[in-house]
């Protein structure tokens, strides 16, 4: 079987892959992430996953090589990072009782081809109090998130509703993921211990 390289510094991503079996290394792409002009978020995120896998698969042609990227979209424009804590509380404040998207994906890069799949989940917050954004800035978690939430932390209690994939939300499609590994002679179920005694929970 092919080694698995991920293309990203995520810890998020690295927790997911280890949640289904998976034993990989990690290399992060060194890429361009600036927006194309004109660009939609659905052809950023997608463009974004691929050129990461590929940038890696590159120098491991061998190799079985994932790529990922995730966008919070509100009213079609892309909510990155927040810069300062400011702008973290701005972005929470523009979430507040709306639903947003999520676009995440994921792509497999090996042997000069490329396959991805991109996957659109809807979020809908309830409405926040002042007091809670405050408290939620304050505690720190925001300032490396995209749309200034982590659905798998603190922020988890802001979400109303979720329409599609959790573990997209978090960071990479784990269903779409294990289908394109699949696809590419990897089937994950394959690296499952025989008993769960073997398991830590």
């Amino acid at each position: 079987m092919p080694s698995i390289i991920l293309a990203s510094a995520s810890p998020r991503r690295a927790k997911l892959l280890q949640q289904i079996g998976l034993s990989f290394s990690v290399r992060p792409a060194d890429i361009d992430e600036t927006p194309e002009p004109d660009e939609t978020p659905e052809h950023y995120v997608e463009r974004l996953a691929r050129e990461k896998a590929l940038a890696v698969a590159g120098s491991s042609p061998e190799c079985l090589v994932l790529g990922s990227d995730t966008s919070v979209v509100l009213e079609g424009k892309i909510l990155g990072k927040p810069t300062d804590p400011a702008d973290a509380r701005e972005t929470l404040v523009r979430l507040s009782g709306a639903t947003h998207q999520v676009m995440t994906a994921v792509a497999l890069a090996t042997e000069g081809q490329c396959q991805s799949v991109l996957v659109i989940t809807e979020v809908c917050f309830r409405k926040l109090s002042t007091a809670e954004i405050e408290a939620y800035v304050a505690s720190g978690e925001p300032m490396d998130k995209a749309g200034s939430y982590g659905i798998q932390g603190l922020g988890g209690i802001f979400v109303n509703e979720l329409r599609g994939s959790y573990s997209a939300v978090v960071g990479l499609p784990l269903q779409e993921t294990a289908a394109l590994l699949a696809g590419a002679g990897y089937p994950v179920w394959k690296n499952w211990p025989r008993s769960l005694e073997s398991q830590t929970l």
